[in-house]
């Protein structure tokens, strides 16, 4: 019988089975934002085989090309001198899709169930990318296919971010959220690094299967997240996590029992309880401008936006970078290109780290943004002088680069989605969320498209354009940080850490 065991042995069995529903939610929603990145990636890869130079190939025996065409072997219509603005227009269509979409998508992920509204996302994302690798086999060469293929996938795709950042919100309160989230954010990197290899396999033969396998596999992990995915706590009867809206004093007060897990778990059957018996009253969902109006939302969206300029240059740029600079392979350059992303899985959990232990997330983004810009320009210059020095530059910019939008991404979006001005309306966080991705996806947009009119003038001035958006985002938290260094003044005056800005 329940009271008839202690009281300790309930809080531990409870602590234990939040533990793993926690843990389920964390591990699935991170499979699913790779599955996302994996499904992105592959057209990186595939731009070198769209366009090579074919005069060390063998001409097959039936070919009709003149004998001085060295691009028989290229994939029309990307056969053109003019290949790198046409896929960069290629690339561009996703991402204007995805960064219009975005700012819809919010909306809809507060007001329908997530668990369908990502399923039928991911279904129809993994249909898309399917799609586009169908165009090798079906022999297509036109670019409007691509280009409308890119604009469907850009718009599915935008379900995916704000539902599992709800998600993640809904199951984990403010504690070590940034630790949390920064490891749970490499699934962005390691879809990435997913992506490239599995695209790599295919991509000097049968690439259309490197867009097809990627497809085929999102639209599996659709149906799995619409078997398992649970939204909230209170669903599976677990213990909602406790944000800003919630009393002071059951916050900072361990000691108090009706801090507890169990209390927190009855107190929540109550409310379901009263529900059930009668109509009770849901927090309105918070409008596109009420949710503006948080503090630091237009700060970090503005800085989002050339954080992810920079990083979604080099996430569709930099394989064909290696390719032409080093003169390595497509394969060998897109697994080159990986090492990127195993910097951002380290830079965002060191981000998530420092920003836990300084509750400084608005410098610890300042910080390594500061430092990215000269490491971005020694790359560059010294980065292809040998494999060692490309492996290590190529890490230390991936983690610096990718560290600001990892932590701006997550935390800092879980963190203002439940600030203490919502009053514990948690019903924010998706409209948040898609402000602030929404916004830095205008600048994931702008910087492939920029990257593929400025690269035919030379290399250089990329990294130039990267550099100066860098430095843009910088000055954008300019106002934050003095805040969290005036904070930390007077909580070393008052001897006490401080909570939030």
């Amino acid at each position: 019988m329940r009271s008839s065991l202690a009281p300790g042995v309930w809080f531990f069995r409870a602590f234990s089975r939040d533990s793993w529903f926690r843990g389920l939610i964390l591990l699935l929603t991170f499979l699913i934002y790779a599955c996302y990145h994996m499904s992105r990636k592959p057209i990186s890869i595939v731009k070198s085989r769209l366009h090579q130079n074919c005069s060390e190939q063998i001409k097959p025996i039936n070919d009709t090309h003149s004998l001085n065409d060295t691009m028989w072997c290229s994939w029309a219509p990307f056969d053109k001198d003019n290949y790198k603005e046409l896929l960069g227009g290629v690339d561009n269509a996703f991402l204007v899709a995805y960064a219009i979409g975005m700012f819809i998508s919010g909306v809809f992920g507060e007001r329908l169930p997530l668990r369908y509204y990502l399923s039928a996302g991911m279904l129809l994302s993994g249909l898309f990318t399917s799609l586009f690798g169908l165009g090798y086999f079906w022999n297509i060469h036109e670019l409007w296919y691509f280009v409308v293929i890119q604009v469907c996938n850009g718009l599915v795709q935008t379900t995916g971010w704000p539902s599992v950042v709800t998600c993640v919100g809904n199951w984990f309160g403010k504690g070590k959220r940034g630790f949390i989230m920064g490891i749970w954010n490499s699934h962005t990197s390691v879809g990435n690094i997913l992506g490239s290899l599995i695209a790599g396999i295919w991509v000097n033969g049968q690439w259309g299967l490197s867009f097809i396998v990627p497809g085929i596999i999102t639209a599996i992990m659709g149906v799995i997240t619409f078997l398992f995915l649970i939204e909230h706590p209170e669903d599976v009867d677990c213990a909602p996590p406790q944000h800003h809206g919630e009393p002071a004093e059951n916050q900072d007060n361990p000691e108090d029992p009706g801090n507890s897990p169990c209390s927190i778990r009855e107190s929540g059957l109550e409310t379901v309880a009263k529900c059930s018996k009668g109509p009770c009253e849901e927090p309105a969902a918070i409008s596109f401008f009420g949710a503006l109006r948080i503090p630091g939302v237009v700060e970090f969206s503005l800085c989002l936006l050339f954080a992810k300029l920079v990083s979604y240059t080099f996430l569709y740029w930099l394989p064909l970078y290696i390719a032409n600079v080093a003169h390595f392979s497509a394969k060998e350059a897109g697994d080159l290109s990986t090492l990127f992303d195993v910097g951002g899985i380290i830079g965002g959990i060191v981000a998530g780290l420092v920003s836990d232990y300084t509750n400084g997330r608005a410098t610890t983004c300042c910080v390594m943004l500061i430092l990215a810009a000269p490491m971005m320009f020694l790359y560059n210059y010294i980065g292809q002088d040998g494999i060692a020095s490309s492996i290590v530059m190529l890490i230390i910019c991936g983690g610096l680069v990718n560290g600001p939008y990892a932590l701006i991404t997550t935390a800092v979006s879980a963190d203002l989605g439940t600030h203490k001005s919502l009053k514990g309306n948690a019903k924010a966080l998706s409209t948040v969320t898609a402000i602030i991705d929404g916004t830095g996806s205008i600048g994931a947009a702008l910087g492939p498209l920029l990257a593929g009119l400025i690269s035919p003038t030379g290399w250089n001035n990329v990294f130039y354009m990267l550099i100066s958006a860098d430095v843009l985002a910088c000055l954008l938290l300019c106002r934050l940080v003095y805040k969290e260094i005036l904070a930390w003044k007077v909580s070393l005056s008052r001897g006490s850490g401080y909570k939030e800005i």
